[in-house]
């Protein structure tokens, strides 16, 4: 690498460390190329992405950032996977490592939160952004129709009385 690309590599990942939800920080010695790409691939799909870590630059670019106190991760053959959302990255991290035993997590960080490998197996078991949303929608809206049947009820119950009195009228 040239000086110019490892300026601009560390610029690259000071921004990545400053902007994500979370960084997940991993060995991935023994993981084939193959299963390396399925991995990136599953981690674009979720809206993550992952990058094999130069531990020197990745430590300059630490510097500054609210992730610094994750800089004695970065020993041997290191990768980062970041994401905006705080539970993707951990999410697809653990599920790939589960199935796939030359991965291991080392720990990570979450904003000023230095995680580690137990707190990114939480964050891993936590709904998404997009299922707490649906929860909390599907809470909000069930009391909205049982509102609106109870508004009904009274008024198609009128309905049902006037009409009866109609009938009275229109008989005598």
């Amino acid at each position: 690498m040239e000086r110019a690309e490892k300026r601009e590599f560390v610029t690259e990942l000071n921004e990545v460390f400053k902007a994500s939800g979370s960084v997940v920080v991993a060995h991935y010695a023994g993981v084939t190329v193959a299963q390396m790409n399925d991995f990136r691939s599953k981690m674009r799909a979720a809206g993550g992405t992952v990058k094999v870590a130069k531990n020197r630059l990745a430590k300059i670019a630490l510097q500054g950032t609210e992730s610094e106190g994750m800089t004695d991760l970065f020993k041997g053959q290191t990768l980062i996977a970041y994401s905006v959302d705080p539970i993707t990255a951990p999410k697809v991290v653990m599920d790939f490592a589960k199935t796939n035993d030359k991965l291991v997590v080392l720990g990570g960080s979450m904003g000023t939160t230095t995680l580690s490998v137990d707190a990114v197996k939480s964050l891993a078991t936590l709904p998404s952004l997009d299922e707490l949303r649906a929860k909390l929608l599907g809470m909000i809206q069930t009391p909205a129709t049982r509102i609106a049947g109870v508004v009904q009820a009274p008024a198609a119950q009128l309905a049902r009385v006037f009409a009866a009195y109609a009938k009275k009228d229109e008989a005598a």
